[in-house]
């Protein structure tokens, strides 16, 4: 930040004397006159005095500086200083700085305020630092794994007298691979928009069980090809105010999910049902289902809470449905206890349609 030269220094300096000097001056001369109204004095004895009491004049002068000077320097410039440090400090990269709210320094009217504002932009700061560092380091872990799997494939690829069927093999497993790359950079770029508000919801009336239908319709060659045994109960009717293109994200990648973490064999669950304003979805499955613990980050950007599962997603699609389901003022929840599955909760508003 620009500090004072030692030329500005000189000027406000001097200009404070010449302030002082005028009010003492003008005081002192205004009292003079006061006082010795109907006196008359000798124009010499006026003549020899008056030097001195120029000289007193500036004296005085010099005296208020001193004194306004170091009232200054405790009250002012010494509590800027320290806030300016810290404000450069912040300028230069450094989060950890804080100022201490309840030192003397601060102890004038709006010094603390002041300070308690840098210290919550620090904070922030910091925190969006964190998150910056975190998010870059986990994009480069996830670009990097796919693209060394596309790499090793591509090098199988150029062996001499490779079998047919490992060909094909490894051809799909690039095709695969890539999908997921073109999920995973599709996922990142709206999750940016979302976070930055760079896509604001286009609210309209829309009929949601029509909407339910056709995602989990879409679905279908998936919940066949592993024979899951579906419970659905969509009734008609039910039209809520949101964007309805936003929330085909929540229910694709509610249902893309559960029925990924179902075996073979299990059941999904699609169910809407209605809650005074509120439009309820609940998706549900009988997967490996997740602890407590997992349950609390499972919102996060890249957290993939089972390991064994970490090939089946990049760890976005929930961090999206979050965001998604907020910008939209609605609600999510999860109830969920290992090898019991999972059950995701949507509220969305509702438009009242008379029926209660």
């Amino acid at each position: 930040m620009k500090r004072r030269s030692r030329g500005e220094m000189i000027l406000f300096n001097v200009s404070r004397f010449l302030s002082f000097y005028l009010v003492i001056g003008l005081v002192t001369s205004s009292t003079i006159v006061l006082f010795l109204r109907n006196v008359e004095l000798d124009e010499n004895m006026v003549r020899q005095n008056a030097p001195e009491v120029f000289i007193y004049t500036v004296l005085m002068a010099l005296f208020g500086c001193i004194i306004d000077a170091v009232r200054r320097h405790q009250t002012i410039d010494r509590p800027l200083g320290r806030i300016i440090e810290a404000l450069e400090q912040l300028t230069a990269g450094d989060f950890s700085v804080r100022l201490d709210e309840n030192h003397r320094d601060f102890s004038q009217v709006g010094f603390r305020e002041i300070c308690q504002g840098v210290n919550q932009l620090a904070q922030e700061l910091g925190s969006v630092e964190t998150l910056r560092t975190d998010f870059i380091a986990s994009v480069s872990h996830e670009l990097k794994t796919p693209l060394a799997a596309v790499s090793n494939y591509a090098s199988l690829l150029k062996r001499p007298n490779l079998p047919e069927e490992k060909r094909q093999e490894y051809i799909q497993s690039i095709a695969d691979t890539t999908k997921r790359l073109s999920e995973l950079v599709s996922n990142i770029l709206k999750l940016n928009k979302l976070e930055n508000q760079q896509i604001y919801p286009e609210t309209r009336p829309f009929d949601l069980g029509e909407q339910l239908s056709e995602c989990l319709l879409s679905f279908e060659s998936l919940w066949e090809e592993k024979e899951l045994d579906l419970d659905c109960d969509i009734p008609d009717g039910i039209t809520v105010v949101s964007d309805p293109e936003l929330l085909h994200l929540v229910w694709s990648n509610l249902i893309s999910n559960a029925i990924k973490f179902t075996p073979n064999g299990g059941k999904l669950g699609v169910k809407l049902s209605c809650d005074g304003a509120w439009a309820c979805v609940a998706v549900s499955d009988t997967g490996c289902g997740m602890s407590r613990e997992v349950g609390a980050h499972i919102f996060e950007k890249f957290y993939q809470g089972d390991p064994a599962h970490a090939t089946k997603g990049n760890g976005l699609g929930l961090a999206l449905v979050k965001r998604v389901v907020d910008i939209t003022g609605g609600a999510i929840t999860v109830q969920s206890a290992p090898g019991k599955g999972s059950t995701f909760t949507v509220r969305i508003g509702r438009m009242n349609d008379g029926t209660g």
